[in-house]
């Protein structure tokens, strides 16, 4: 038994077809792809974010093509019983790439971020831990500092070779 579709149905199924390709244009992808957000749909649902997010990727990609895609290498001492804090300065959803390792003994870390202009003291951590090395990337989630808490719990001194690239400002060790 052969079926036939009416020409009304297929215009029907068709106008139907593009009415919901153009809501979801403008309600879903123009928001999350060109942060265009004409009904504000896309912001309620957090749709501009991934736009905003992407273009600051785009923003870093084009730095880096102008040369900073190589790693910078930074040396840094922690003294013995003491502890040294290293900082970025970082804009909002700037990306950084990282590498450290000690010449040997653990130390305590903690990777953190201070938003800029902030004069409660708040910051955030984004990995507490006690190693040798550490390879990873992250994300700014916000506009500040952002960098290592090393903390030397040893006798003697520690050194830590630290290769970063990414988007940032170098703001150095922090007293």
């Amino acid at each position: 038994m052969q079926h036939t579709v009416s020409t009304k149905t297929l215009i029907k199924a068709s106008i139907s077809a593009v009415l919901v390709a153009a809501v979801a244009l403008v309600t879903l992808i123009l928001p999350a792809e060109y942060n265009i957000d004409p009904t504000g749909l896309g912001k309620q649902l957090g749709l501009t974010k991934i736009a905003q997010a992407s273009e600051a990727e785009t923003a870093t990609v084009t730095e880096g093509q102008q040369g900073s895609v190589e790693f910078q290498t930074i040396e840094i001492t922690v003294p013995a019983g003491r502890g040294v804090e290293y900082k970025f300065a970082m804009s909002q959803y700037a990306k950084m790439t990282y590498e450290w390792m000690t010449d040997g003994e653990a130390l305590y870390f903690d990777l953190h971020g201070e938003p800029e202009g902030d004069t409660t003291g708040y910051f955030e951590s984004y990995t507490i831990a006690t190693n040798t090395e550490v390879k990873g990337s992250f994300t700014a989630p916000f506009a500040g500092s952002h960098g290592w808490y090393w903390k030397n719990k040893t006798d003697k001194p520690i050194a830590i070779q630290l290769m970063v690239k990414g988007d940032y400002q170098v703001i150095g060790l922090k007293q």
